[in-house]
């Protein structure tokens, strides 16, 4: 396992959690920074680059997918060095709440799958 800034990078397990969500429909990398959120941490985007080993643009998108399902959420940091404020990122709800919204989802769509089949059904019997 590779540390970088003190953090280690995503773990066997984490990388077994990402194939799930993944196979639940996460995108690899919602699924990435989500895991890294998990752990509890509030890292910059660098750390997430870092530990994710995405690059900036799919940390950026990432981030920006996981913060409009309100899951993400961001705050400035203002350092002793000059310059731009470092944005902190963290999870803004509890991690079985996501679970929960990612399960209603796919209950959702097989719902709606089943419906369509059942109209496909009348439509084809008349």
């Amino acid at each position: 396992m590779m540390e970088t800034s003190g953090i280690p990078s995503l773990t066997e397990t984490e990388e077994e959690v990402i194939h799930l969500l993944v196979e639940v429909g996460l995108k690899i990398n919602e699924a990435r920074l989500l895991v890294v959120f998990f752990r509890g941490l509030e890292p910059t985007s660098r750390e997430l680059e870092r530990i994710t080993d995405l690059r900036q643009p799919e940390v950026s998108i990432g981030i920006t997918c996981l913060s409009k399902r309100q899951w993400v959420g961001v705050s400035s940091l203002i350092t002793a060095k000059k310059g731009r404020p470092v944005k902190v990122f963290s999870l803004v709800k509890p991690v079985d709440n996501i679970l929960d919204e990612i399960r209603d989802s796919i209950v959702t769509g097989y719902d709606q799958q089943v419906i369509l089949l059942q109209r496909i059904r009348e439509i084809i019997r008349k």
